[in-house]
């Protein structure tokens, strides 16, 4: 049988998310809690990659198992094992093919800047102090992603995609006291985007760049012309969207 698990993780211990050779990641520390439990080995499908440093308050992955899972006690005892930074929350049974990655209509993340010192808040935000940012340049600038799908001047220059188009639904940078929020809903995302697109839209926020030098970029295709990646640790994954025929089928 099939099911989906909805888990979410901080990530400044790990490697991101996809198991790799010498490192620890999350996908790894996930197959290692389900496989003692369950007493067979397993192999989770994460439904995307997040880098070293990125966090996850919502990720979903898939697993096929033999066992017939009561949740309410599943979930206990796979937290039980799990490291404290990582946390399963719900589990349900899913249709035969139902896929994590590839049935995900949308996912959504934000990009948390703290404008200041926050000594509780440095491992989930940049910190940017005396610096001013014009958030209204910065949100005009992140209107304009709406009107584009090909994004490979904000991809990492060595990947195997096929394609580097994104329908993007959403960019807006929202501000609550010192907290600079830039939340952003797309399709699908090419690695390293999103952390792409938010230093250039603060290139943008700092004077450094101009809204016709933004547009120029994007239709440029050449990373080299965008900003700097900003850090890892102020990503979060927030939301991965499922039609509710494929999450929850009997």
């Amino acid at each position: 049988m099939r099911y989906f698990i909805e888990l979410s993780y901080k990530g400044k211990n790990y490697h991101g998310w996809q198991i790799q050779p010498d490192v620890v990641s999350v996908q790894e520390k996930v197959n290692e809690a389900l496989s003692k439990i369950l007493g067979e080995s397993i192999l989770v499908a994460g439904a995307g990659r997040t880098d070293t440093g990125v966090h996850a308050s919502q990720m979903f992955v898939h697993l096929d198992t033999s066992a017939t899972l009561d949740t309410a006690s599943y979930l206990y005892k796979i937290n039980a094992v799990l490291p404290n930074d990582i946390v399963v929350h719900t589990i349900c049974k899913v249709a035969s093919d139902a896929h994590a990655r590839f049935h995900a209509t949308s996912r959504s993340y934000v990009y948390q800047i703290y404008l200041g010192r926050n000594v509780f808040l440095t491992d989930t935000t940049w910190q940017l102090h005396q610096q001013k940012l014009n958030i209204e340049q910065m949100n005009k600038a992140a209107k304009i992603l709406l009107e584009y799908t090909d994004f490979k001047c904000f991809s990492r220059a060595k990947t195997d995609v096929k394609t580097y188009d994104c329908d993007i639904a959403k960019a807006a940078w929202t501000l609550e006291g010192d907290l600079l929020s830039f939340h952003i809903t797309a399709n699908r995302f090419l690695r390293n985007m999103v952390r792409a697109i938010v230093g250039t839209l603060v290139a943008v926020g700092k004077g450094k760049l101009t809204l016709t030098d933004f547009i120029q970029i994007i239709e440029s295709r050449n990373r080299s012309n965008a900003g700097t990646s900003a850090p890892a640790k102020g990503l979060t994954l927030t939301t991965i969207e499922y039609p509710e025929t494929i999450k929850y089928a009997e």
